[in-house]
C-alpha cells in the first residue's frame, strides 16, 4: 500500500465480523465495513444508524482491523458506501490484499468506477420504497456476471412492478437476481409462492442474520 493510500480516510459507522446474511454468498464468515453516511431515506430501512455518526480511520488503520479476522471475505456496506469518494480507493486496497470483495449499493449512484474484481450487488428501488425515482438506471449496463441485483419488495404491487423490470431490463440474463421481503411488510413465503406461480429465474432472499440475531446491530 502506497504512503498516499494509507494516508487516505474514510468515515466508518462499523466494521464487524459475523455470518453474511445475504447475497448468494449467504453463510460465509465475512468481515463488514459500514461505511457512514446515505443520500436515501428508504422506508424500510434497518441500518439508519450509519446515517450520521462514525470515526474517521485511514485506509491503513481499517487494512488492519480487517486483517485481525483472517477471513477471505469482506463486505462494504452502509449507508451508501460510494457516497463517499474514498471508498474506490478502499474497495482497491481490499482486492490487492487478495480479499473476495462485495459492494452492497443502492444502485443511486454512479458504479462504472468501482473495481472490476468487486462483486456488486445493486439495490433496485421499488416504489414503496419511497425512492424509486433515485434509479440510476445506466448502472445495469456496468454489471458483470459475478455482479447481482437485489430489489426489497414490501408489497404485492412492488411484486408485479418488479416482475416488469426483471423483463423490460433483461435482468435474470445480465447476473444473479434476488428478491427480498421487507421484515414485517410482507411475508417470504407469500414472495416464494408468487415467485413459484410465475416461474421467474430468480433467488428468494431472506436475512440470515435476523433469522439468528434479530435486529442487533453488528451482527
Amino acid at each position: 500500500m502506497s504512503a498516499s493510500s494509507a494516508s487516505t480516510s474514510l468515515r466508518i459507522s462499523e466494521i464487524f465480523y459475523s455470518l453474511q446474511g445475504e447475497s448468494t454468498r449467504v453463510g460465509l464468515p465475512t468481515v463488514f465495513i459500514r461505511l457512514t453516511g446515505c443520500p436515501l431515506r428508504c422506508t424500510y430501512c434497518d441500518t439508519t444508524h450509519a446515517f450520521t455518526g462514525g470515526s474517521m480511520q485511514t485506509l491503513a488503520e481499517i487494512m488492519q482491523q480487517v486483517d485481525s479476522y483472517a477471513t477471505h471475505y469482506v463486505c462494504v456496506t452502509g449507508g451508501e458506501p460510494l457516497a463517499q469518494k474514498s471508498c474506490h480507493a478502499l474497495l482497491q486496497a481490499l482486492c490487492d490484499a487478495g480479499y473476495s470483495v462485495s459492494l452492497e449499493t443502492c444502485g443511486a449512484l454512479e458504479v462504472s468506477a468501482v473495481d472490476a474484481r468487486v462483486s456488486k450487488v445493486l439495490d433496485i428501488k421499488t416504489p414503496a420504497s419511497g425512492e424509486v425515482e433515485k434509479n440510476r438506471w445506466g448502472n445495469l449496463v456496468h454489471l458483470n456476471a459475478h455482479d447481482e441485483i437485489k430489489l426489497v419488495l414490501c408489497d404485492e404491487a412492488d411484486y408485479v412492478w418488479a416482475k416488469q423490470i426483471l423483463e423490460d431490463h433483461h435482468l435474470p440474463e445480465k447476473c444473479t437476481v434476488l428478491l427480498s421481503p421487507a421484515q414485517g411488510q410482507l411475508e417470504a413465503r407469500d414472495l416464494a409462492e408468487w415467485i413459484l406461480r410465475d416461474k421467474l429465474h430468480v433467488r428468494l432472499q431472506v436475512q440470515l442474520h435476523k433469522l439468528l440475531w434479530g435486529n442487533q446491530q453488528g451482527k
